[in-house]
């Protein structure tokens, strides 16, 4: 496994693996997507992204707060100008699971466990979470006027002995050879590029809905308005995961996270 002082990032390093494409690193952040939404605010053009080696404020869904030491994950937020509005947000969650997914299949040895989606967002690793995400919205009206795709890939983290370490992963000890983050970054950047053309395209949705690994268990979902419990049978293409209840109802859950049922 690669010493992660070696694989620190340098406006050099990152220079060459982006080439044209705009960047801002910073060496310690409490949140790498408030960055990039106030230099959204200010004009950044679209495709833009903010990183940072050390982040101490990083949100999750439900408010949940997300750390990780200097040199052990990809911390970043891409600043997009996509044509969304509320109902149709969701997309950017899938453009985001499935290039993430892409990026990393490459690069996982044959031992390794198959990669899968977590509905709605979460990349997993045998069962374990490799990268969270989370799209947030600043609103012109209805529409977007930019979208903040907050993105953290989980590359040499030792969970050993921390609260999350049957449930999280790290990426680089599933691999054959060491991650340069730097690559890394630029290669997940090349699969959001070539997805943005069809974020309304049914092809997108297949692709995520393909990798979920939610469908078919029984699960509880979580969300602001309590707990419901069934089989995950499907989603539709809004991305709403559709359970059927005990009562055989088909029950629509738009937002929310979810457990395998107990």
């Amino acid at each position: 496994m690669a010493n992660s002082q070696l694989d620190l990032l340098t406006d050099d390093r990152l220079r060459a693996a982006l080439g044209s494409r705009q960047f801002r690193l910073y060496p310690e952040v409490g949140s790498t997507n408030d960055l990039a939404r106030e230099w959204a605010s200010n004009g950044a053009a679209e495709g833009s992204v903010v990183l940072a080696e050390e982040q101490h404020g990083g949100r999750g869904r439900f408010g949940r707060a997300w750390f990780a030491p200097a040199g052990t994950a990809l911390l970043m937020s891409v600043i997009l100008r996509p044509v969304v509005d509320a109902a149709s947000l969701s997309r950017v969650t899938m453009l985001a699971a499935v290039s993430v997914a892409e990026t990393i299949e490459s690069r996982l040895s044959p031992q390794a466990h198959a990669l899968g989606l977590k509905w709605p967002n979460d990349v997993q690793v045998a069962g374990k979470k490799v990268c969270g995400i989370l799209p947030e919205a600043v609103w012109l009206g209805e529409r977007a006027e930019f979208v903040v795709l907050g993105i953290g890939l989980n590359v040499r983290i030792d969970f050993a002995g921390s609260p999350v370490q049957t449930t999280a992963i790290s990426l680089e000890p599933l691999t054959s050879q060491p991650i340069d983050r730097a690559e890394l970054l630029a290669a997940l950047l090349v699969r959001i590029e070539a997805w943005l053309p069809q974020l309304h395209a049914p092809g997108l949705w297949h692709a995520w809905r393909n990798r979920l690994v939610t469908l078919g268990e029984q699960v509880t979902a979580h969300s602001a308005s309590g707990a419901i419990s069934g089989e995950a049978v499907d989603v539709d293409e809004s991305g709403a995961l559709l359970l059927r209840l005990a009562d055989s109802t088909i029950r629509r859950v738009v937002a929310g996270e979810v457990t395998l049922a107990k």
